[in-house]
């Protein structure tokens, strides 16, 4: 075990100790783990804010017990769906693309109709 003159990663101070040890204190280290998590936080924030948007528009078309269900483009549209914001995709054998959002999924027939899916 090694023991060199290190400075912390949070407040700079020197210490010494086991080689892959980046903290002086316990005390550093958690509140070096609560900032990033702050950030993380408040980044995604707006992101997470417009995929549940999306979801529940989505959730209100399509009701409690369907499966899909084709809409016009432009129902999705007014109600201010981006359909930019997803939280995956896949493209099938013929290769048309299902963009997803959590349990639902979408795939564009032409520039006027979508076809919603509700996964199981």
């Amino acid at each position: 075990m090694t023991t060199t003159k290190r400075r912390c990663r949070l407040c700079r101070s020197p210490f010494s100790g086991r080689s892959d040890k980046i903290f002086c204190t316990i005390a550093c280290k958690n509140e070096y783990h609560v900032r990033l998590r702050r950030a993380t936080a408040y980044t995604v924030r707006e992101t997470d804010k417009i995929l549940h948007r999306n979801r529940s528009i989505l959730l209100e078309i399509m009701g409690k017990n369907k499966k899909q269900k084709k809409v016009d483009r432009l129902i999705l549209e007014k109600k201010k769906f981006r359909f930019h914001y997803l939280t995956g995709f896949y493209v099938n054998s013929r290769g048309k693309t299902y963009h997803y959002v959590y349990d639902f999924a979408w795939m564009t027939f032409s520039d006027q109709e979508v076809l919603i899916i509700r996964r199981a």
